[in-house]
């Protein structure tokens, strides 16, 4: 395994849309492994192949030790609605007021090409939402209503 080079949002990389990803062999393990440790690296909650210059259609997640790995996700159910800071990665030290889905459903291919689906509300649909949009070149500073303090995203984490 090794660490990757996360890009920010500056880089042309993470404007574009991601390929489906068609061979499911040792070189896509080793990029998810590598995205899992990079993951790991940097404390977050989820990547996307292209913050890291892969402009495949895979992610990874990590969220309150449940560890997923999204090859071709597509996002297929959502539903309610939830508002609160979001930041990224790409986007470092900058949190944004987002509004998600509260509750989301993907399917998605395993490493070994098998299909699956996987659902989840709060933390984990809006990770589900920001990640797959990665995939297509989009960011969450898009979809944000302002920029938020570090004081207002700590007083939102006090509450919750």
């Amino acid at each position: 395994m090794a660490l990757r080079k996360i890009m920010t949002h500056k880089e042309p990389q993470l404007h574009q849309v991601c390929r489906p990803v068609t061979e499911f062999n040792g070189r896509l393990h080793r990029l998810l492994d590598d995205m899992l440790e990079t993951l790991d690296e940097a404390q977050g909650a989820g990547l996307a192949a292209p913050q890291i210059g892969i402009l495949r259609r895979v992610v990874v997640i990590d969220i309150d030790d449940e560890v997923l790995e999204l090859v071709n996700p597509e996002l297929v159910e959502t539903s309610g609605e939830q508002e609160g800071p979001e930041g990224c990665l790409s986007v470092p030290g900058k949190w944004g007021l987002v509004k998600r889905p509260y509750y989301a459903k993907v399917r998605a291919q395993d490493r070994h090409g098998n299909w699956f689906e996987v659902e989840g509300e709060e933390l984990l649909a809006r990770c589900f939402c920001h990640e797959l949009e990665h995939l297509d070149g989009h960011l969450y500073t898009e979809k944000m209503s302002r920029w938020m303090t570090d004081e207002e995203v700590q007083d939102y984490y006090d509450e919750a």
